[in-house]
């Protein structure tokens, strides 16, 4: 178990190592710029989307999760962050083709640059992991589906969060005010 356990701590530290800083930094900024966070992912993309909106609320920014009863419309000023590993999912298209017409930034978080979500996304943070497609540029791993992506962005994800409050004071004892009290 110990070295499954070591081999998968090492593909994840691999993938991060090579995500493109800037990129990571853009998104940061861009959370810091907009009025309100939309975030939108499908199956376990979603799951991770829907953790990374929970660590943007305790953050302090205004975040809705697409499909909920609460979410309102999305518009000008907006960020819509789109997590699809293959940048291809239509739901998550139409999407950010929806909220592009509203006038909101898209920010696409995914392994292919070239997808149709990136190209008509204002941004892109390319995350170099594997998914349940194993396409031939991905890296090699022992892990099943997309599990490979599927860390990669939590982890990154909570990285930019780290870096968009990295000039707030207190930032942990306002987070612990901002949890859940309802449990």
């Amino acid at each position: 178990m110990k070295t499954t356990i070591s081999t998968v701590s090492g593909e994840i530290q691999e993938v991060l190592a090579n995500v493109d800083e800037s990129q990571a930094g853009n998104l940061a900024d861009q959370l810091k710029k907009a009025k309100r966070i939309f975030v939108s992912g499908e199956g376990r993309s979603g799951l991770m989307g829907k953790a990374f909106a929970m660590r943007l609320m305790h953050a302090g920014y205004t975040v809705y999760v697409t499909g909920e009863t609460i979410t309102p419309n999305i518009e000008e000023g907006d960020l819509l962050v789109v997590i699809s590993g293959s940048g291809t999912t239509g739901s998550l298209k139409s999407l950010a083709e929806k909220a592009k017409e509203a006038g909101a930034a898209i920010a696409a978080v995914t392994t292919n640059p070239t997808s149709p979500i990136a190209e008509i996304s204002d941004s892109t943070l390319v995350i170099p992991a594997a998914t349940k497609k194993r396409l031939p540029d991905e890296p090699a791993t022992i892990q099943p589906l997309g599990n490979q992506f599927d860390q990669s962005v939590h982890l990154l994800l909570d990285a930019v969060i780290i870096q968009a409050v990295s000039d707030q004071e207190d930032s942990n004892e306002q987070m612990t005010a901002r949890h859940a009290n309802l449990e």
